[in-house]
């Protein structure tokens, strides 16, 4: 169960949630998130997850490890946020989390009560449409609000036209 969406009351506005990773598919999914945002009114949240790290025995080798996927995080959410304010000109908000993914994206829908659509785009690769996209598909993430699936061979053009 979800906590009521706020988006729509004065003062909040929709939210479009899109989850920055090294796919190339993620830019499919950003240039919709924001497309939609722009068009509707609304804002775009994106979201790097960084996996858990299990280093216990060696500190020091984790958290060079945790620092450097920071670092990672870090520029590919500004990279990010400059394509968006560049193609689209609207002002992302950038979260980075630790952890697992599914469970990661579920915390930040249950905080943020202004998200209200996540996008998530499909991978054309031979392992499949990725892993989100998967746990969705085979309800294993049951999101608690809509989840937009964006195809990766649709190119920006289209994007557009269809946000």
């Amino acid at each position: 169960m979800v906590s009521r969406r706020l988006s729509r009351l004065e003062g909040h506005r929709r939210k479009f949630m899109a989850v920055v990773d090294q796919t190339p598919e993620c830019s499919r999914a950003v240039l919709y998130a924001g497309y939609r945002a722009r068009n509707t009114g609304g804002g775009v949240v994106l979201i790097f997850i960084v996996p858990p790290q299990d280093f216990q025995q060696w500190l020091g080798v984790g958290d060079i490890m945790r620092e450097e996927a920071m670092e990672e995080a870090n520029s590919a959410l500004a990279k990010t946020a400059q394509f968006i304010r560049e193609k689209v000109g609207i002002e992302p908000e950038l979260v980075i989390r630790e952890g697992q993914p599914v469970e990661q994206i579920h915390a930040l829908i249950e905080e943020d009560r202004d998200i209200a659509i996540l996008v998530l785009a499909s991978g054309s690769t031979k392992e499949g449409p990725g892993p989100l996209v998967s746990s969705v598909a085979g309800r294993s993430a049951a999101f608690p609000i809509p989840v937009t699936v964006i195809p990766d061979a649709l190119g920006d053009e289209e994007i557009e036209a269809l946000s």
